[in-house]
């Protein structure tokens, strides 16, 4: 069986990496990192109660990697594939940001990541194998207004990828960023439908992106069919430029 950790599992992007698993490999265990909200995890786990299990993972915290990652093993005995996916934004003109909506940001998109990575290296060189995939954002490379600490933050996810690819890839691990655009999620939700329309309209394919497009991605860099591929930075966004 193989066993995957996917962070920010109670939002609409962690469900829908999740679901593309569970549907798409009969195998596979699927474990959701989750804090206080769990509403949506637990229906989905509810679903496939052999096969979907919640765990608790506040992700800025090390302690709570390393207690997670031990629970995993010791039920699983081992841990294939990370999805770091967790993360959040809070948008301010940087003449106006507050400390904290950078620290914040800052801590929730990037040192989570660091934690998560370094908590997984070692049982995966352990075992010669291991995926991980980071949940990076198209800001990180076409940063819009408002945005200096999320992009900021989103590109050290690109980078610090990049780095750690060299550093496990003899370990037969590989480490790859996605960076998704506009996905139809909650995130999306917040958007004004005049918003919505505009920005549409700056996209080539002039509609947002399906969270199981972005998954389908997720999945085959966590495959096997993927061995040959590390250090990547795939954008999907409809074609954004």
């Amino acid at each position: 069986m193989r066993s995957i950790l996917i962070t920010g599992g109670n939002g609409g992007l962690g469900l829908g990496i999740a679901r593309y698993f569970l549907d798409q490999d009969a195998e596979a265990r699927v474990w959701l990192g989750v804090r206080t909200n769990r509403s949506e995890a637990g229906k989905l786990a509810a679903g496939f109660p052999e096969r979907c299990r919640l765990i608790e993972l506040e992700v800025t915290k090390p302690e709570a990697w390393k207690a997670a990652i031990e629970t995993i093993t010791e039920s699983d005995g081992r841990l294939d594939v990370l999805v770091n996916n967790a993360g959040m934004h809070r948008d301010c003109l940087l003449a106006a940001m507050p400390d904290e909506s950078w620290h914040s940001v800052i801590s929730a998109n990037l040192d989570a990541v660091f934690h998560g990575c370094r908590a997984v290296v070692t049982p995966m060189m352990r075992q010669r194998f291991g995926r991980i995939i980071n949940i990076s954002s198209l800001s990180a490379i076409l940063p819009p207004l408002g945005q200096t600490n999320y992009a900021a933050a989103k590109a050290g996810v690109v980078a610090l990828s990049q780095t750690l690819a060299k550093e496990v890839a003899r370990s037969g691990i590989t480490v790859n960023s996605v960076l998704p655009g506009f996905i139809d999620t909650e995130a999306l939700g917040e958007m004004d439908e005049e918003a919505r329309k505009n920005a549409q309209r700056g996209i080539p394919m002039r509609r947002f992106g399906k969270p199981q497009e972005v998954a389908a991605a997720v999945y085959f860099l966590a495959g096997s069919d993927a061995g040959y591929i590390t250090g990547a930075a795939l954008k999907i966004d409809g074609g954004i430029f």
